[in-house]
C-alpha cells in the first residue's frame, strides 16, 4: 500500500524471543551492512516485521543475526532508496517484478531504473508474491523459495449483492472490456501498477493476456492491496491475506474500512475469510484453489545457497533456510516466524521445494 513506509532492521539466523511489545518504526529506512530485501508489496509487512521485531503472537518474534542490520525496502515511498552504506541511490523497485529485476542487476551488473544506475551488490533477496513462470528452469541461476499461501481475490466499491462473487469467466468479460455492467450497474476495471506480482497473478487467472482498453493497463501507477484508491463501480484485483491483515490491524495502515469496499470471492462456494472486523482468518478452501490460490516467494541468486558454489553465503543461506528459525519458518508455535506470517494472513506454502528460475540473468 501506498501510505506504508516501515523501517526493517536485523538479519538472518535465530529468533530473538522477549517479552517487551515494538512499536512500529520511524518514517526513514535506514542502509543495511547486511542482505537486503526489495519487491513485492504483498509480503513487504510480514518480512518487515520479522525483521524489526513483532509481539503480535503474544511474545517478541525477530529474526536477527550478530552484528548486523537486514533492510526491507517497502514497494512505495520515495522515488529512490539507497540500500547500502556507500551504495547508489536507485529507483524503488516496486512490485515483484520490479524487485526481481532488481536482483537481476544487482548480479549482473546491468543498469537498473530511471534514472539508470549500476547496483551490483546492493540487492540480495526479492520479494515475489508470483511464480517464475515462463522463466522456471531446472538449471536457471535464480532460485523461488517459498514463503508462504496467499489467495487473491478482488476489492470492489458499490455495485450490488451481486458483486460479492465473480467467477473468472465473468471477471475475464470485465477485464476485457466485453461486459460493462453487472446487476444493472456500471463497472470499471482496474489494475494495479506495472510489475505487480498480484497483477499478474490476476490476470493469468482470469485468463486475460491483453485487458481491454476500458481498464488503465497501459499506465497504471496505482498501488496493490489499497482499497483507498477505488471509486464508486471499481474492481481491482486484491490478495487475500493483505486485506486479512490490514483488517486485523497487523499492518501499518488499513485501507478496508474505505467507506464502500468489500472483498468479492472468484471461487463459486467458497469465501476468502472468515469471521469478521478486526478478527479475520483466512479460508483454507479458498487458499487451497487450483486458479486464485497462490505461493509466494523470497528469490535470491542460486549459487549463493548452493553449497558446493564459491559464491556460497553461508548466512544467506541460513536466513532462507526451510529449517531454523528463518523469515522461511512456517512453525505454529507463537515463537516462531510462521505464527507472524499467520497473523499477516498467510497459510503455509503448499509446498517447501524451491523452484529454479531463469537461465539467463
Amino acid at each position: 500500500m501506498k501510505t506504508k513506509k516501515v523501517v526493517a532492521l536485523g538479519a538472518a539466523l535465530g529468533v530473538a524471543i522477549s517479552g517487551a511489545a515494538i512499536a512500529f518504526p520511524a518514517a526513514a529506512e535506514p542502509v543495511s551492512n547486511s542482505y537486503v530485501l526489495v519487491g513485492s508489496d504483498t509480503l513487504q509487512d510480514s518480512t518487515n516485521a520479522l525483521i524489526n521485531g513483532t509481539s503480535i503472537t503474544g511474545t517478541t518474534v525477530r529474526v536477527t543475526s550478530a552484528n548486523t542490520t537486514l533492510g526491507s525496502f517497502d514497494a512505495f515511498g520515495s522515488a529512490l532508496i539507497q540500500t547500502k552504506t556507500g551504495g547508489p541511490y536507485f529507483q524503488r523497485p516496486a512490485g515483484s517484478g520490479a524487485g526481481v529485476t532488481a536482483l537481476r542487476a544487482s548480479i549482473t551488473g546491468a543498469s537498473y531504473g530511471t534514472p539508470a544506475k549500476t547496483i551490483t551488490g546492493q540487492v540480495d533477496i526479492a520479494r515475489s508474491s508470483s511464480g517464475p513462470g515462463a522463466n522456471a528452469s531446472s538449471t536457471g541461476l535464480l532460485s523461488y523459495i517459498p514463503y508462504a499461501r496467499d489467495a487473491v481475490s478482488f476489492a470492489y466499491k458499490g455495485g450490488t449483492s451481486a458483486w460479492a462473487t465473480l467467477d473468472a469467466a465473468t471477471l475475464k468479460q470485465v477485464y476485457e472490456c466485453t461486459l460493462t455492467t453487472i446487476d444493472g450497474v456500471a463497472v470499471t476495471p482496474r489494475l494495479p501498477q506495472n510489475g505487480s506480482g498480484t497483477r499478474s497473478f490476476f490476470l493469468s487467472a482470469i485468463g486475460v493476456s491483453t485487458p481491454g482498453s476500458c481498464t488503465n493497463a497501459a499506465a497504471s501507477t496505482l498501488p496493490e492491496n489499497d482499497a483507498s484508491v477505488l471509486g464508486t463501480g471499481e474492481i481491482i484485483p486484491f490478495s487475500v491475506a493483505s486485506w486479512v491483515a490490514q483488517a486485523n490491524g497487523a499492518t501499518p495502515s488499513n485501507t478496508t474500512t474505505t467507506s464502500g469496499v468489500a472483498l468479492g470471492s472468484a471461487v463459486s462456494g467458497q469465501v476468502p475469510y472468515t469471521g469478521s472486523g478486526s478478527s479475520l482468518v483466512p479460508s483454507s478452501g479458498y487458499y487451497a484453489n487450483s486458479t486464485f490460490g497462490r505461493d509466494t516467494y523470497l528469490v535470491v541468486e542460486y549459487a549463493r545457497i548452493n553449497s558446493s558454489d564459491p559464491k556460497y553465503d553461508a548466512k544467506l543461506a541460513a536466513l532462507v533456510s526451510t529449517s531454523g528459525n528463518s523469515l522461511i519458518n512456517f512453525g505454529s508455535l507463537f515463537t516462531t516466524p510462521g505464527a507472524v506470517k499467520s497473523k499477516y494472513g498467510f497459510l503455509a506454502p503448499s509446498t517447501t521445494v524451491p523452484q529454479r528460475a531463469f537461465n539467463t540473468l
